[in-house]
């Protein structure tokens, strides 16, 4: 070629070497796959659907420790004293600098699921935490702190998008929700426990009160780096990279004891055959993700988790600290009114926990967003009627982000009543369901990258939202809550027009809910899986034939592939 005709030309040196840096990134990431690979077979593997959950939504711990590590801390003398009071726009980096990491893990978590796998890539994630929590321990500057949590938000982006694919290609399609739902759990056990291990600190004197409760998110971390080892892969991740008679055995071993021939094991299996086949035929790169009716999917994933934000619930969890001091509460009442909203989160996402597959999901979040919108409503009118300012700014040390109050007695009650009842509606709907919404709309060959989307769409809305409300709890005050009242209501029609039902369908069959020729998102219902009369079909036919459907022979099913 004309380009190599000098051996000594620059451009050839310049093509050589990028050809050198290429296949050296090649080679290194073959041996991190093959030493990740020899390093997790070297464990026995445990099938059972729920100890997997448990083990994979430690994910979602690391989550809600970096929640409330600012959470508990960030109205503390220490902290206040030590950081020079940040305000306004340094606190909102402050506050949003795991949601800017978490942007970029969401961003890159499709490329790193697809050639690691969902499990693998958790693990991978995990590294980046530790080294993000001791950053935040040694922090001296407001500098240093936001980067620590920048490194935390881009495990959290990977983790809180792969932990649910993972689950919804183990989980069968009438307990996915369940078993995502864990996922959600794990997240507000880790802001309970958190929270109240930082308001422990509080009273160790000077920095080490910060640096003592910033250590403790190495805990979690540890917990689930121990326990992935133990986890088997994605048996649909399995088949997509042509590793079929191990896809089938781990299938087996999750939902039928090892039996290759169980009925549901079977009509699963053809399932995965018949999507992947289809998804070959797929358009390549990213127009898959808008092209032949695609488009309707990613929209509906990114946009249920932008709305779990501007729903505004995050208002409260991370910021009830603030609200507590403007509703005249201060020192160990504030901060334990603040607490209670935790444990509520927790009751009341476990109880709906064993019912979310009983109802649709368009009917927890229609109802669930509209009750919302109700409590905000409720909240900034209470502020707005019943409005004393502080110049100078509530607490002691005066806390320069809080420059009004509300008038004790009633006003002051209604408005931490208020709160807690949105954090008791955020339980029972949106909190899970957007996240279990966005893990089901994909197909297998778009899920690692397109719940990347979906997560991308949540850090996006998280990291505006977090750098936007200290100054609007200055500059607009309580009509921050009227906004998001206005929004919830807006999102229940939103849910309401575009999102079809997915709750007890199979993943395959929920690419027909979206195609074309699929019905209207009003007229869908939950249940009537097409997968059950596939179960019956085959057992009957197994009955008939006396033989096994594969014969006794795993290896047989593999080959439809």
């Amino acid at each position: 070629m004309i380009l190599y005709k000098s051996k000594s030309s620059p451009l050839r040196r310049v093509s050589v070497l990028s050809w050198t840096l290429s296949s050296s990134a090649k080679i290194i990431q073959l041996q991190i796959i093959t030493m990740t690979k020899d390093y997790f077979a070297s464990f026995p593997k445990i099938y059972n659907v729920h100890f997997i959950a448990i083990i994979a939504t430690c994910g979602g711990m690391l989550f809600g420790f970096d929640i409330s590590s600012i959470s508990a801390i960030v109205v503390s003398k220490q902290y206040i004293e030590y950081f020079h009071n940040p305000a306004g726009a340094l606190q909102g980096a402050i506050g949003s600098g795991m949601s800017a990491g978490s942007v970029v893990g969401s961003a890159l978590c499709g490329v790193i699921s697809d050639k690691l796998g969902r499990r693998d890539s958790i693990f991978f994630a995990t590294f980046f935490w530790l080294i993000g929590t001791a950053v935040q321990v040694a922090t001296n500057s407001s500098g240093m702190l936001i980067a620590g949590r920048v490194l935390n938000g881009f495990t959290v982006g990977i983790t809180s998008s792969q932990v649910p694919v993972y689950l919804a290609e183990i989980a069968k399609a009438e307990s996915r929700g369940s078993i995502i739902i864990i996922q959600q759990l794990a997240v507000e056990f880790g802001i309970l426990i958190m929270y109240f291990l930082g308001y422990g600190c509080t009273f160790i004197e000077g920095p080490s009160s910060f640096r003592a409760a910033w250590a403790m998110q190495f805990i979690p971390a540890v917990f689930l780096m121990a326990g992935l080892p133990f986890l088997p892969r994605s048996p649909r991740w399995l088949a997509k990279v042509g590793q079929e008679k191990e896809a089938v055995n781990t299938l087996a071993r999750i939902h039928a004891k090892g039996d290759t021939n169980d009925a549901l094991v079977i009509a699963e299996w053809e399932e995965i055959v018949t999507t992947m086949q289809a998804e070959r035929e797929a358009a390549p790169g990213w127009r898959k993700f808008v092209l032949r009716g695609m488009w309707k999917r990613t929209l509906a994933g990114f946009s249920v988790q932008a709305w779990q934000q501007l729903a505004g619930a995050n208002t409260i969890v991370y910021y009830l600290t603030y609200i507590a001091q403007m509703a005249g509460l201060t020192g160990n009442v504030a901060m334990i009114t603040s607490g209670i909203q935790y444990a509520i989160f927790i009751v009341f996402t476990g109880l709906i926990t064993p019912f979310v597959d009983n109802f649709g999901r368009r009917t927890l979040l229609i109802f669930g967003a509209l009750g919302m919108g109700l409590c905000h409503f409720v909240v900034g009118g209470t502020m707005a009627t019943h409005y004393v300012s502080v110049p100078e700014g509530v607490g002691d040390p005066p806390n320069h982000n809080i420059i009004f109050k509300v008038s004790s007695g009633s006003p002051a009650n209604t408005v931490i009543v208020f709160s807690y009842f949105l954090i008791v509606v955020y339980a029972l709907t949106l909190a899970p369901i957007c996240w279990i919404y966005a893990a089901e709309v994909w197909s297998l060959g778009t899920r690692a990258t397109g719940m990347g989307i979906a997560a991308l769409g949540n850090w996006l809305f998280n990291f505006a939202l977090n750098m936007f409300l200290p100054p609007a709890f200055i500059n607009i005050k309580w009509r921050i809550f009227i906004v998001f009242g206005v929004l919830c209501v807006g999102a229940a029609a939103w849910f309401f027009l575009l999102y079809p039902e997915t709750c007890g369908k199979t993943i395959e069959e929920i690419e027909i809910m979206f195609s074309k020729d699929g019905p209207r998102p009003w007229q869908t219902r939950k249940g009537e899986s097409r997968l059950h009369k596939e179960v019956e079909a085959i057992r009957n036919r197994k009955n008939q034939d006396g033989d096994g459907v594969m014969g006794g022979d795993e290896a047989e099913v593999a080959k439809k592939a």
